[in-house]
């Protein structure tokens, strides 16, 4: 018999949790008529939803949600596949991880852990580079920022997801784009203090991403 695909959270203020897609249009978002519903407060009412097609495929679908979607670390523009063991990132706050219909659901899931030079603990606001653990703890401005370009695995943030993971519920007012640079500056100076490496690159035009791959 055929099981219905399953959403397991990795990373969210429900993570460990599963949810089973049980039906054809699947609505994920913090609104409470959701089939899905997310507490984190950068996700949009109705943020992503996932549709089996009239082949029997799964796709994922942005509704146009402020802070974005992505899969496998690809920001999604309208419609995308889905496929057993791809992740699911909701607003760079919540990640997923879908399990297909032949697949087994996991009692845990453990992913196999990545060279990377740093290592964040945000349960308690800690960050450990080379083994060794930044003290004082950043501020929760300058941890979210981190976490959130930790979260997108290399690939380019924009200020406007900065804005809303670091600055939630303001809708960019009063955040300029000295502020973030400035945040930025102070976040470095900070992972400095253990490590000269330059983890957050800025890219011109774009955004900063976090360079964290363990060359050695």
């Amino acid at each position: 018999m055929t099981q219905n695909p399953v959403l397991y959270i990795r990373e969210g203020e429900q993570a460990g949790q599963s949810f089973t897609i049980d039906n054809d249009e699947f609505l994920i978002g913090r609104g409470s008529t959701c089939d899905l519903t997310l507490l984190e407060r950068q996700v949009s009412r109705h943020h992503v939803q996932i549709i089996r097609n009239t082949h029997g495929r799964y796709e994922v679908r942005d509704l146009g949600s402020k802070n974005g979607t992505h899969v496998n670390g690809t920001q999604v523009q309208g419609t995308a596949p889905l496929n057993d063991g791809d992740e699911l990132q909701v607003a760079l706050a919540v990640k997923m991880v879908f399990i297909g219909t032949d697949a087994t659901v996991p009692l845990s899931f453990d992913p196999p852990e990545p060279d990377m030079r740093m290592v964040l603990e945000e349960a308690k606001r800690t960050v450990v580079i080379n083994g060794t653990e930044l003290s004082p703890p950043l501020s929760l401005a300058q941890f979210r920022l981190l976490k959130t370009l930790f979260d997108a695995e290399g690939s380019v943030v924009d200020r406007d997801s900065i804005v809303g993971a670091v600055w939630p519920g303001t809708e960019g007012i009063g955040v300029s784009e000295q502020a973030i640079d400035a945040l930025v500056r102070r976040l470095r100076d900070r992972l400095s203090e253990i490590d000269d490496f330059n983890y957050i690159v800025t890219v011109r035009g774009h955004g900063f991403r976090l360079d964290n791959e363990d060359e050695t």
